[in-house]
Parts: C-alpha cells; structure tokens; sequence
C-alpha cells in the first residue's frame, strides 16, 4: 500500500474509506448496517473516535474522524474491522441470505493465503486514509461523503440517506452522533 494512503500523524482527522472485498454490496439489510453504526459508537464511548462524517454505502464506508486521546486512529481502525468482520459472517451465517453461499465462499478465498486472517477476509487492507490539511479540503471531503447515496441514487436529497451524517447536518433525527466541523473543533 502506498504511504500517501497511511495514517501518519494521528492526533489529526482524516477522510477514511473502507471497502468491503471484490466490492460486494454487504451493506443491503438494516442488520449489518446497524451492526456498524453500533460499532462506531462503542468506538466513540470507549476507544475515542471521534467522528465529523461518515456515510455507510452498500460496499464501502467513508468517514472524516480522528483519534482522540485513548489509542491510535489506526489501532481503532483496526479492532473496528476484526470485531466486524467477524459479526458480518455471524450474521450471514445465521440469517436467509440467499448470497450467503457465494459470499462466504469469496471472503474464505479472500483470506486463504494470508496468516493474520483465520477464516474470512471481508475488508480490503488499508483504509485509504488522507489527512485533512485545510478547511477546502474538509468540505470537499464532506460534500464527497454526503452526495454518494445520491450519485448512487438511493435518496434524491442527501439528509433522506439515514446511514449518513448529512442528517446530522441538516438538523434531523440521525442514528450516530457526530462533531459538526468548526474551525474551533478541526486544527489542520
């Protein structure tokens, strides 16, 4: 992986994407997208992520989120993947998936060569970190982040997307709290 793309500095906020493998869409039924909207709160409560943006898409997730004073941003980044990983394949496992054949069948071929994983690989390595070095790029990043489901065509207006932090910018009921960016909040 590219160090352009690797978490340097951690005491400053990055715009993060993690991929799913071969880019399966996992993220289409309401249990494993809560699964990661209450993973990331554990991360908030009890490892100090603190997170600006975020938005959950079918086979990825992008977030602008830094560390705070309890561990790295790459050591949360890091147990947030195993602990999901592991619930997403409990959770095909146990469920009607009518994919679930094929998608066990991919992520145990993801992982099969490579000594860290035991049985499954459902995360690509890495997380595409980028540091935000300036409020433009900030906005680029959040505007970014919040358009996706409308590119996607999910929802027409982007504070409609629920798994995203565009509600939380609108002023609308939302499922993750979030720090709303201010030039007190971000030091670049």
């Amino acid at each position: 992986m590219s160090e352009k793309y690797k978490i340097h500095d951690h005491d400053k906020p990055y715009f993060i994407t993690m991929t799913v493998v071969g880019w399966i869409d996992v993220f289409t039924r309401k249990n494993h997208k809560l699964l990661i909207v209450n993973s990331l709160k554990h991360c908030q409560k009890y490892k100090g992520l603190e997170i600006f943006a975020w938005c959950l898409m079918p086979s990825h997730f992008h977030m602008i989120a830094r560390a705070g004073a309890k561990q790295s941003l790459s050591e949360i980044l890091r147990d947030f993947k195993k602990y999901t990983s592991k619930k997403i394949v409990d959770q095909i496992i146990e469920e009607h998936e009518s994919r679930r054949n094929w998608m066990l069948a991919y992520f145990k071929h993801s992982g099969k060569y490579i000594k860290r994983i035991q049985e499954y690989k459902v995360w690509q390595d890495g997380n595409h970190a980028e540091i935000i070095y300036s409020p433009a790029f900030f906005y680029n990043k959040l505007n970014y982040i919040h358009k996706n489901p409308v590119k996607d065509m999910t929802v027409s207006r982007e504070e409609d997307y629920w798994f995203s932090s565009a509600r939380n910018y609108a002023e609308r009921d939302y499922l993750l709290e979030v720090i709303l960016e201010s030039s007190q909040l971000i030091t670049y």
